[in-house]
């Protein structure tokens, strides 16, 4: 339990943090909350050769209005997603889903960013934004970019995140008024991982879905969209009827992991059920 030799360097602006990254090469890695990256390196999963400190960033720490989305900086720490007024207001989806990291202590420490950048198909965050169609600034050394969500993430702990880039914010696009949104996650304790998780929104047009976004957690090797529940459930009544036959369709196109905690089998099985729950809490 006990990391590899690294050595450490403290970025001092998010300029500085990318020419560290570019100095050390591959075997750098940058460190915000920590909470995925060192128990990795104390089970030497991973050995990075220096650590780039940008916890002190302050710039990148916000929750701000851009009009027609919120910005959230890179550094921003999941407790203050979860409170934030103005999140609830306009894409409450993403506060609830921060809410439900791990447990206080976590919540108090990881970033937004970390969680993205870390690329876990298990983690909350990422389904959310990918749910919401996120967009993701990022700054390299051929100056800054955006990644929209449904890019962003490539492979089991792979995102579109380059050896120098450093993800700096999120744009998050505000929600249509009447749009309804839910979260449901499963999980055996309240600080593990999600066995399987649902973003769901609702747009309705006199109680028909005009449109419908479900994203599911830990069902693949990233997070991922569920087209065959958007699909079913467009132009259908918003009823329980409705939800309920558009859930059948969760597992498709999905490949859930079989580990300790449940089977791909199970894990199939349950992500309809969420799904069902997620939608029906949506319009409730």
């Amino acid at each position: 339990m006990i990391p590899a030799a690294f050595d450490y360097e403290v970025a001092e602006s998010t300029d500085h943090a990318v020419q560290l990254l570019g100095e050390h090469g591959d075997d750098a890695k940058l460190l915000a909350g920590g909470h995925s990256l060192l128990p990795l390196m104390k089970l030497r999963l991973a050995r990075p050769s220096v650590l780039i400190d940008i916890g002190g960033l302050s710039d990148l720490a916000y929750i701000k209005d851009a009009g027609d989305h919120v910005e959230i900086g890179a550094l921003t720490r999941m407790c203050d997603i979860a409170a934030s007024d103005l999140l609830r207001r306009h894409c409450g989806l993403i506060a609830e889903a921060a809410g439900q990291v791990g447990d206080p202590q976590v919540r108090h420490r990881a970033t937004i960013g970390g969680s993205l950048a870390h690329g876990d198909p298990a983690s909350d965050p990422p389904v959310a934004l990918l749910t919401v169609d996120a967009e993701l600034v990022v700054r390299g050394p051929g100056g800054e970019r955006t990644v929209p969500a449904s890019g962003f993430f490539t492979n089991f702990f792979e995102t579109a995140l380059g050896p120098q880039d450093l993800l700096t914010s999120v744009r998050v696009p505000k929600l249509a008024a009447g749009t309804g949104w839910s979260y449901q996650k499963f999980h055996r304790r309240a600080i593990d991982w999600a066995i399987v998780g649902v973003a769901a929104l609702v747009e309705r047009d006199d109680g028909t879905v005009k449109r419908a976004a479900v994203g599911l957690t830990n069902m693949a090797t990233t997070p991922l969209r569920s087209a065959g529940v958007e699909s079913a459930l467009a132009g259908r009544p918003a009823s329980a009827e409705a939800f309920a036959e558009a859930a059948a369709h969760a597992p498709e196109g999905t490949n859930p992991p079989s580990d300790t905690n449940a089977s791909a089998e199970y894990r199939t099985a349950l992500s309809s059920i969420l799904v069902r729950r997620a939608l029906e809490a949506a319009v409730a």
